[in-house]
């Protein structure tokens, strides 16, 4: 039986879910384009190969392997698109949530079932109809639960608004002895540089006390003065409007020190070393045109 333990982002890692690229199926259509990044790529015939997404994939196991990390990954279904696992569930403390994602996607929960099978039954949830929380949102800082929420009277409108307040109120109620904090994110279906369509698309910790954060990605001024006060000014990685478009925000921890990166992010990933950590830089750019990268591929089930 999988004993789950996740309480932060940068602890340890024991074991996690890894998103598979096989059988991904054809391009989407302009109208299937679940995010503006991805429908910007498929407009301009830029959109990732199948072949160049399993070869970064692998990359990335490669990495685990290393590590010596035990790798799940979803069973096969034919021309489905299962790269980002972040999305179908997550791990807080000893609990798997299961999400209640967009319901062409149900079928992504079921290919990891055999997973599930291994946990302790009472410890797996699956909220209510009306929650709508996706993993890419939950950001877990020890005795914090960060969570990305979009809190505007059109969020029914928008399919990048992916976790409502329905889905903050049931994790504060899930965990009571935890600070549950929501952050309101800025959302935009048309253009992919202002449009954070997770919390890890615009924050993330790395190591004890650092972290990168994108400071437009935030709709209310206080929100991001809280991660401000809560790091320190003097702790925090400042990424600009376009290395938001490429999910700098979006990288792996797989230790306190060790951090998993995209390869061409060399602004991030110099300031990494210089503040002493190991970085594993891998080729993940094809992956980033669907507007997921490392952190979005990942499902960690265990940390030390």
């Amino acid at each position: 039986m999988l004993q789950l333990n996740v309480k932060n982002e940068s602890s340890r890692l024991r074991a996690v879910v890894l998103g598979t690229a096989i059988s991904n199926g054809p391009t989407p259509t302009i109208e299937e384009a679940y995010d503006p990044k991805s429908l910007e790529h498929i407009k301009a015939g830029t959109y990732p190969t199948e072949d160049d997404m399993i070869q970064e994939m692998e990359a990335f196991n490669q990495v685990f392997q290393k590590y010596d990390v035990k790798v799940f990954r979803p069973e096969i279904i034919e021309n489905c698109n299962q790269i980002f696992t972040r999305d179908i569930g997550f791990v807080i403390d000893d609990i798997f949530v299961k999400a209640n994602i967009l319901p062409d996607r149900e079928n992504e929960l079921d290919a990891v079932n055999y997973v599930i099978d291994k946990m302790d039954p009472t410890k797996v949830v699956r909220p209510p109809e009306e929650v709508h929380i996706e993993g890419g949102d939950v950001m877990l800082w020890n005795d914090y639960i960060f969570i990305g929420t979009y809190k505007g009277s059109d969020y029914k409108d928008y399919i990048t608004a992916r976790t409502n307040m329905h889905g903050v109120e049931y994790i504060k109620n899930l965990f009571p002895n935890k600070i549950v904090k929501e952050f309101n994110l800025s959302k935009s279906r048309t253009e992919p540089r202002d449009n954070a369509l997770h919390l890890d698309c615009c924050f993330q910790p790395v190591g004890d006390n650092k972290a990168i954060i994108h400071r437009e990605g935030f709709l209310d001024e206080a929100d991001y003065q809280y991660l401000v006060d809560l790091f320190g000014i003097e702790n925090l990685f400042h990424i600009d409007r376009e290395e938001m478009y490429h999910m700098f925000s979006n990288v792996f921890s797989i230790d306190k020190n060790v951090v998993v990166s995209e390869k061409k992010f060399t602004r991030l990933n110099n300031w990494l070393r210089e503040n002493g950590f190991v970085v594993e830089e891998i080729p993940y750019a094809e992956i980033s045109k669907q507007e997921g990268l490392l952190r979005c591929s990942t499902l960690p089930l265990i940390r030390d």
